[in-house]
């Protein structure tokens, strides 16, 4: 196993990390956890390296964190790096960051954590969280040893991001990164920003979503014509491990399997480990993912807001990860999910307001009706 320094916090954390958002669980119900597997689990992951173990309120129903911990019982939190996120979405006060925080340590069965992270910042958490001073209940917290380390995850637009960084003294951030995503989110511009800044980065869904796990045929060929015997794994593993400023390449395992193939993987995960070779295959399996693209859409957003409410650019991704990872039925039951009645595309009354003010000269009116036939049955 691999280990990198987590900057001024002085952790030094396995460069693999277990994320506890997808343990062994109901597939119709994620909040029924097979309980004896995922503590298995998360046991073996601390018995074979793995140290930075992750969770956060919600996960699995909330029953994430009490089966994490049970599994560090006996011994096993002594071994761990352990992390949990302040549920900013129900944050209303400084009470609220505390009462929340107090429920966290009992269940996780702790009287601290090593790091504590505010969950999944955006806009509208963020907002709120500086509304309330959420920083002076957060020195309170630290100063009484709840909270050794403080940080954030984040969801959001790069200029977000950036005002984030520059607000306070945080001492690491969770990004979403993997190869495909890089200009998403805060993405690489974000993991630079953080460089500049002395800010260490923890990486989540670096298979995104398990999406990158499994490619189609001219995908996986193009990846076994330069190392046949690296996986598609390997292959997203390293290339967000590649990043000196990547510390923990955060992974939500599902199985027991998934995790000891991860774990078999996690020496090569070093700093530079693809040369300019590799970094061409990967440039060329993103060219082959860019051309299942169905919707030539760049998320300009040029076209919003749309007089029906219809949420375009958000229509066409989902419907463009559908065909580009061959996953239809995954990203139709999210779309369905995220995007409510009023926002989707079959509420297009094809005005043609949009389709002029598109750069990309995309007939939107058309592939909406595209996506509400596929995706809504409309």
């Amino acid at each position: 196993m691999q280990y990198r320094l987590i900057g001024k916090t002085g952790i030094n954390a396995s460069v693999l990390g277990l994320g506890c958002m997808r343990l062994p669980a109901d597939a119709a119900d994620a909040s029924v956890v097979d309980k004896a597997k995922a503590i298995e689990m998360i046991r073996y992951a601390l018995d074979h390296g793995i140290n930075y173990i992750d969770t956060a309120y919600p996960y699995h129903g909330g029953e994430s964190e009490r089966i994490v911990g049970e599994a560090l019982k006996g011994g096993y939190r002594e071994k761990a790096v352990l992390i949990t996120k302040s549920p900013g979405w129900l944050i209303k006060t400084q009470a609220d960051f505390h009462k929340y925080l107090d429920e966290q340590l009992e269940k996780l069965g702790t009287d601290h954590l090593d790091i504590y992270l505010l969950h999944a910042l955006n806009r509208n958490t963020w907002a709120t969280y500086k509304e309330i001073d959420v920083f002076t209940a957060i020195e309170e917290a630290k100063a009484s040893g709840k909270i050794k380390h403080i940080g954030f995850s984040f969801h959001d637009e790069y200029e977000i991001f950036q005002e984030i960084v520059d607000s306070y003294d945080w001492e690491l951030c969770m990004l979403q990164l993997n190869y495909m995503d890089m200009g998403e989110q805060a993405g690489l511009k974000g993991l630079k920003y953080a460089e500049s800044k002395g800010l260490p980065v923890i990486v989540m869904e670096p298979l995104k979503g398990g999406m990158l796990a499994n490619p189609p045929e001219e995908v996986k060929s193009i990846f076994e014509g330069h190392a046949k015997e690296r996986s598609a794994v390997e292959w997203a593993y390293r290339y967000v491990a590649n990043f000196e400023n990547v510390k923990v390449v955060l992974s939500g395992m599902s199985n027991l399997e998934q995790l000891q193939n991860s774990i078999s993987l996690s020496d090569q995960l070093t700093v530079g480990n693809l040369d300019e070779k590799a970094h061409e295959v990967v440039e060329a399996v993103k060219e082959a993912y860019a051309r299942r693209v169905q919707v030539p859409c760049t998320d300009c957003k040029y076209c919003v807001p749309c007089p029906q409410g219809v949420q375009i650019p958000r229509a066409f991704s989902f419907f463009n990860r559908a065909y580009i990872f061959d996953s239809q039925e995954a990203m139709k039951n999210q779309y369905m999910q995220q995007i409510p009645e009023t926002g989707r595309a079959g509420q297009c009354i094809a005005c043609g307001l949009c389709e002029p003010k598109c750069p990309q000269k995309i007939e939107i009116i058309a592939s909406l009706s595209r996506v509400a036939g596929e995706f809504e049955n409309v």
